[in-house]
């Protein structure tokens, strides 16, 4: 019994936390699947849906909450396509991630999956994006197929910029665009501001996460904002965080969101400014912790814009 969980550790990847259900209930043969789509690691998930939630809910209305609908098919959206997109970064990968000691475990280098085999798997996973897409409107399923360059581009960026996390943002946060669309019918200013209030956030928190691999990166000849910022880090982080906040509130302000919105959002300033005082870039452990703690601020700033719909007597 203790040798088939030493043997079940040994299969967890490095960034994945050791108790994850995929590694302690999935069947073995759906497991590297499961995988390449990063599945034992949800937080790829909530970093694309949750710009998606903020447009849905900043365009719900005066009283309103957002569709729940859309928030179900937005967050089977971010699920299927999160996956899509991780599934072609490791095969694009496959010939790094076998040097690196925090991605050797992943399907395609330890053999779990074949080339042949994760091609097919991100073929059907883009199957039922396409499926979730044609259930909006016709102008949001040509913006959504638009998205489609972007996220063929950035498994590449790393080879000739040392800002790929800036192609990362511009495919990452795209949901702000597709759902203000799927919602109105349109892309305006204030989608446009959300929009790059998110690539600014992506900006920071993909920065933190990439000092865990920058001695790897060094050594395999690969590019990050985490190396070409280096001790300078911090500084830069502040400023990305601090355009990713006056965007926000820019983009709220457009569309007439009220007191509470503010108020909401003074909560999320206090989650990124915790962060930054929290940061130690040689230590790789908090790196992934504060890089994970993004979902707290995602969430609180849907709940901000939510909140923001509704109008207080003082």
């Amino acid at each position: 019994m203790k040798q088939s969980a030493n043997r079940q550790e040994d299969r967890v990847i490095a960034d994945a936390s050791k108790q994850n259900w995929v590694d302690r209930y999935a069947p073995e043969g759906v497991q590297p699947y499961m995988k390449l789509s990063r599945v034992d690691r949800p937080i790829g998930t909530w970093l694309l849906l949750f710009p998606c939630w903020w447009a849905l809910a900043m365009t719900a209305g005066v009283g309103e909450l957002p569709d729940f609908t859309l928030l179900i098919l937005f967050g089977i959206g971010a699920f299927i396509m999160r996956g899509a997109g991780c599934t072609l970064n490791d095969i694009a990968d496959r010939n790094f991630d076998g040097k690196v000691e925090r991605t050797k475990k992943r399907p395609i280098p330890s053999g779990q999956v074949s080339l042949i085999q994760a091609f097919f798997w991100l073929g059907l996973q883009c199957l039922i994006g396409l499926l979730v897409l044609v259930q909006f409107n016709n102008f949001a399923i040509l913006v959504g197929v638009c998205s489609l360059v972007l996220v063929a581009i950035y498994p590449f960026a790393k080879r000739f910029t040392y800002w790929p996390q800036i192609f990362l943002g511009l495919a990452f946060n795209y949901g702000a665009l597709l759902g203000w669309a799927a919602t109105t019918g349109t892309i305006t200013s204030a989608s446009a501001a959300l929009y790059v209030a998110g690539i600014f956030w992506t900006l920071g928190y993909d920065t933190i996460y990439a000092h865990q691999d920058k001695e790897d990166d060094i050594l395999i000849g690969v590019k990050s904002t985490a190396l070409r910022l280096g001790e300078a880090t911090g500084v830069w982080l502040m400023a990305f965080y601090a355009l990713t906040l006056i965007l926000i509130l820019f983009s709220g302000y457009l569309v007439g969101m009220s007191p509470l919105f503010y108020v909401g959002m003074a909560g999320a300033a206090a989650h990124l400014y915790w962060q930054l005082k929290s940061l130690d870039i040689h230590d790789g452990d908090k790196c992934l912790m504060l890089f994970k703690s993004n979902k707290t601020f995602g969430a609180i700033v849907f709940f901000a814009i939510a909140a923001g719909n509704f109008q207080i007597n003082i």
